[in-house]
């Protein structure tokens, strides 16, 4: 039965009103709610760890100013794989899809796109984000192409660990060493503890997400952190935000981050604080609210790494 409120054909679990539903010509349509773009939220969480990234190599040597254009292009790389993740998470997801109530109204298993439909859709995506790549250094671009065997191992974890969610986070916070690497060139330890912080944080934060999905993923036999946490997903969360929030500010003190930044942090901890705080693991809407609150949570911590550099 189609929600109230809902337009024909809409994704279930879409914001109501979103701009694709009310603005995108109808061939659009099933393509944007394919790469999620009705769902702004994900692809934001993408891009906050470009900007961590990038924020971190200017915080190691202000001299350089922040690259503005490459947080751009970084924007703009995002939405494209982010949209071409999506695609082919749905590509390989079908049967489950099919199975699930939150997701049996997404545009393959519903028909309103075709598999060979998508396909095409997928390698346009890829393109745009490749173009993206190659305006940058040479190491950024063989970073950029590895992270291509995280994205294609992703929809397949959930059959065959308990971890599906570490996967993702090895693939969603892989913009932390893009960022640092386009403006400098190398790795270094830093932005690695950075990006191990950002993965612990999307464990918390995608186990708070798959709450959702808990009954549905245990009568088809999908495995999730929230299914293997169960009654302690709360207490196990918060101790994986702890974790990310210490190594988050480890790796800006080695970098030479002050006061300035260390009060600016209250505000990150603070909305992760009540994320655990407010969180009812059986209540789907109050989980999915939770869960979108992160984005505020990468604005915030990219804003602390760049006030220091302007105190």
């Amino acid at each position: 039965m189609q929600s109230p409120g809902k337009p024909r054909d809409a994704v279930a679990d879409a914001q109501r009103g979103n701009w694709v539903d009310t603005y995108a010509p109808e061939w659009l349509k099933p393509y944007a709610r394919l790469a999620r773009w009705d769902r702004p939220i994900p692809l934001l969480l993408l891009f906050w760890p470009c900007g961590f990234g990038l924020a971190l190599a200017t915080l190691a040597e202000p001299a350089r100013g922040f690259d503005l254009w490459a947080l751009f292009l970084f924007l703009i790389g995002s939405v494209a794989m982010r949209g071409a993740g999506c695609t082919f998470n749905d590509i390989v997801d079908t049967d489950i899809d099919m199975k699930v109530a939150r997701t049996r109204s997404r545009p393959i298993p519903s028909g309103q796109v075709t598999k060979r439909q998508a396909a095409l859709f997928l390698v346009a995506q890829s393109l745009v984000g490749l173009v993206v790549l190659l305006q940058f250094n040479s190491t950024t671009v063989l970073l950029g192409v590895a992270s291509l065997v995280l994205v294609a191992i992703y929809p397949f974890m959930k059959r065959v660990t308990w971890w599906p969610q570490f996967f993702l986070g090895l693939a969603f916070n892989w913009g932390v060493l893009i960022g640092w690497t386009s403006q400098t060139g190398s790795l270094s330890l830093p932005p690695l503890i950075l990006y191990a912080g950002a993965i612990l944080w999307t464990i918390g934060y995608d186990t708070i997400y798959a709450l959702q999905d808990i009954e549905d993923d245990a009568l088809i036999g999908v495995r999730s952190t929230a299914r293997l946490f169960g009654r302690r997903a709360r207490m196990i969360v918060a101790l994986f935000y702890v974790a990310t929030v210490a190594l988050w500010i480890a790796a800006a003190l080695m970098i030479g981050a002050g006061a300035a930044f260390l009060l600016a942090m209250l505000v990150p901890v603070g909305i992760l604080g009540w994320q655990i705080w407010t969180l009812h693991p059986r209540d789907a809407g109050n989980a999915l609210v939770r869960f979108r609150a992160n984005h505020w949570v990468g604005l915030a911590f990219t804003a602390a790494l760049l006030l220091e550099v302007v105190i």
